[in-house]
C-alpha cells in the first residue's frame, strides 16, 4: 500500500498564506511526479501545480506568481506554498503522485484532501 498524507489546510483571510504538505510512504521504488489539484463543490478537479522527479514544474495560470511547489525527494514529500490567497482559491486540495512500486510501474495515488477556506 502507498499512502499520501496531507496537512496544512485551514481558514485564512484573503491575502493570507498557507503551506500544504504531502508525504508519501509505502513500498515505493520511485516517485515519477507529484502534484496538487483542487476541486470546489460542483467543479472539475483541476491541476494547480506539478513537479517531476527532475524538478520541472508546471502551474495553472490562475496561481502563477502566487503559489510555489517544491519537493524533498529524500522524504518523498511535496509542498505547496500559497501566498496572496483569493476567495476563488477556496477548494479541497488533493495531492497526487505517480509512483513506481516495487512490483508495478506508473500507478496513481491520491491524498485524502485538504480543505482550504478563504474569507474576505
Amino acid at each position: 500500500q502507498v499512502q499520501l498524507v496531507e496537512s496544512g489546510g485551514g481558514l485564512v483571510q484573503a491575502g493570507g498564506s498557507l503551506r500544504l504538505s504531502c508525504a508519501a510512504s509505502g513500498s515505493i521504488f520511485s516517485i515519477n511526479a507529484m502534484g496538487w489539484y483542487r476541486q470546489a463543490p460542483g467543479k472539475q478537479r483541476d491541476l494547480v501545480a506539478g513537479i517531476t522527479s527532475g524538478g520541472s514544474t508546471n502551474y495553472a495560470d490562475s496561481v502563477k506568481g502566487r503559489f510555489t511547489i517544491s519537493r524533498d525527494n529524500a522524504k518523498n514529500t511535496v509542498y505547496l506554498q500559497m501566498n496572496s490567497l483569493k476567495p476563488e482559491d477556496e477548494a479541497v486540495y488533493y495531492c497526487g503522485a505517480n509512483v513506481t512500486l516495487t512490483s508495478r510501474t506508473g500507478t496513481d495515488y491520491w491524498g485524502q484532501g485538504a480543505q482550504v477556506t478563504v474569507s474576505s
